[in-house]
């Protein structure tokens, strides 16, 4: 599928994606949160965390050399946990979150899931 990919560059890419996460929520979507329906401190708590995956991403990038799978698998648990902590957030906030706030944040569910599928999948097959 993606032969030119390297545990490198899916850090790399963790690592970028988590970046534009932090700074969506902190933001963009904190100084519009009557659009989003998400409070604020719920916003910068998840930005926080995302922060914390670009640093552990960018590090790992950076300093790694060798038993990589285990950093990669941690960090594709890591954001397995993050979508079940943003989806089971959606479902407390469902009487506030805007549809935008739900096409937002299920659109990120999505795109970190699949990011997070492709390093267990590489994890386990390299």
């Amino acid at each position: 599928m993606l032969t030119n990919i390297t545990f490198k560059k899916l850090f790399l890419i963790d690592s970028i994606g988590a970046v534009f996460t932090a700074l969506m929520l902190s933001q963009v979507l904190a100084q519009f949160e009557y659009a989003f329906g998400i409070p604020q401190p719920t916003l910068f708590t998840l930005a926080s965390i995302a922060a914390g995956f670009a640093l552990y991403s960018i590090t790992c990038y950076w300093l790694v050399k060798k038993h990589w799978r285990r950093y990669l698998i941690a960090i594709a648990g890591a954001n397995t946990a993050y979508c079940i902590l943003t989806l089971g957030l959606m479902i407390k906030l469902s009487d506030t979150i805007t549809h935008l706030g739900i096409a937002y944040f299920g659109g990120e569910i999505i795109l970190v899931v699949a990011l997070a599928i492709l390093e267990f999948q590489f994890a386990r097959t390299r």
